[in-house]
């Protein structure tokens, strides 16, 4: 029997205020443990929240990006559960009117377009972080009172390929109107996935587990399909799925349980009495609107009219706010939109996924980029010669014309010079060159080699593939 996945999710952003949503408590990553909390988000007795609110204003940019409707009312709730890090035993967040509500994201998937509907945005707190050590754990309460949005979909998505590019979608909407950094590796942006399966034809939804610790894209990938096989494995054996919440281990590759999973009851929702209702009017949430910037979709659709480039290409480079700015940056230095694009995507994208940086951490300056560009044009250095240069700029952020006078990497262009070489190299190798005269053409690709090899990679290619061809044509 064939299985359909039908998988929602709860993706949680940290927001890039300045301080926490309830005090003035810095917002800030990798500080001293317990060095940034106060009597307000460490819940001493008595001490009342006052909401932050820019919090609010980066909640409905969130919202107008991701297609949402924003109600003019909105409350805080507290969500009632205990956990050590959460000093309070509650959570401030949202339930019943949340700040954004019905919006809907498009993604492109094996040339498929997909509406996937976002059921809410909503505005809450972080929890503390327990820090695990032999024998006893601590809290770090740095992370409490830091402000989260919280964006749960409909149970549209149907592949892990399909969650990875709404996931990547959300990253860069998120980016592009910089409210969060978005960095995973950090904890700014984290993902629940809630997953089940049913036979492909039938229409009602199987009980679904909701799996937990997915840091990372290549986690969510590797849990979804580790837990659509599990479900499918139990149904196949006659047994039932158990609703529950699941803790995903990465590195056994295996998902195990927690819980059982929560509803809406569970938690005793109501409303949160030391905070006053958030009344947003018209004029407020067009200001907010008309002060967004270019989203990742329209910048899409401009680089592929203005600068002529494939929607693939305009794609990848769209999906980063910090690729794109990189791009335009190059352009408006060295206007030949697609050899930067291309630099941009085979080269610099390929070092960034090597070395594990981030798109915000291209170490290359864009004029240098540019300035590369412009030796290649100029017969300076030839394209081989140009990625050893742009990998040491990457390595070392040294100007490629100091790279190339450092190095002798110049282009040899002395085409005399050239003629002599690829004589002695034909006349030492006289079977290639009976091979190649005996009907072999690509007997050519060895001379040619040798004659690169011989010029440490820097003789013109396209002089070097006239003199050799002439020469066994001869």
């Amino acid at each position: 029997m064939k299985y359909e996945k039908v998988i929602g999710l709860e993706v949680h952003a940290e927001l890039s205020t300045e301080t926490k949503i309830f005090c003035s408590c810095k917002n800030e990553f990798g500080s001293d443990q317990n060095t940034n909390v106060c009597p307000v988000c460490l819940s001493m007795p008595g001490m009342l929240p006052v909401l932050n609110r820019k919090v609010v204003e980066y909640g409905v940019r969130a919202g107008i990006a991701l297609g949402c409707d924003i109600p003019n009312f909105s409350k805080m709730d507290r969500k009632n559960y205990t956990y050590p890090d959460l000093s309070k035993s509650y959570q401030i967040s949202q339930f019943e009117f949340p700040l954004c509500k019905r919006g809907c994201v498009e993604i492109d998937v094996d040339g498929q377009t997909r509406k996937i509907g976002i059921t809410r945005i909503h505005i809450e707190e972080d929890a503390g972080k327990l820090l695990h050590q032999s024998g006893y754990s601590r809290v770090d309460y740095n992370r409490g009172g830091v402000p989260l949005i919280e964006i749960v979909t409909e149970p549209d998505l149907r592949s892990a390929e399909e969650v990875k590019v709404f996931l990547e979608s959300i990253k860069a909407n998120l980016e592009f109107i910089g409210v969060s950094d978005c960095k995973m590796q950090e904890g700014s942006l984290r993902c629940d996935v809630n997953i089940s399966v049913r036979p492909e034809s039938q229409k009602e939804f199987g009980t679904r587990a909701e799996l937990k610790n997915l840091n990372s894209f290549s986690a969510i990938f590797r849990a979804i399909d580790y837990e659509s096989n599990r479900q499918i494995d139990v149904l196949e054996s006659g047994e039932k799925v158990m609703q529950e919440t699941r803790r995903w281990d990465d590195t056994q590759g295996k998902s195990y349980p927690m819980r059982d999973k929560e509803e809406a009851h569970d938690y005793r929702y109501f409303p949160d009495p030391d905070l006053v209702p958030i009344y947003l009017e018209d004029n407020e949430i067009q200001d907010i609107r008309d002060s967004m910037p270019e989203l990742p979709a329209a910048k899409k659709q401009r680089y592929i009219g203005e600068f002529s480039l494939s929607d693939y290409d305009a794609s990848i480079l769209t999906n980063s706010k910090f690729t794109a700015e990189y791009f335009e940056q190059c352009v408006l230095q060295y206007p030949n939109p697609k050899a930067v694009c291309n630099y941009i995507m085979v080269d610099l994208l390929k070092m960034l996924n090597e070395s594990g940086m981030e798109a915000s951490q291209i170490p290359v300056p864009a004029g240098d980029l540019c300035g590369l560009l412009k030796l290649l044009e100029d017969g300076v250095v030839n394209s081989s010669v140009g990625k050893q240069v742009f990998e040491e700029m990457f390595k070392t952020g040294k100007p490629p014309e100091q790279i190339v006078e450092e190095k002798g990497l110049k282009q040899i262009d002395d085409t005399d010079a050239i003629h002599e070489l690829v004589l002695r190299i034909i006349r030492d190798n006289p079977k290639p060159a009976a091979d190649y005269r005996s009907g072999n053409a690509k007997a050519m690709t060895f001379f040619v080699g040798q004659v690169m090899k011989a010029t440490n990679g820097k003789a013109n290619p396209k002089t070097v593939n006239e003199l050799v061809k002439k020469e066994l044509d001869g």
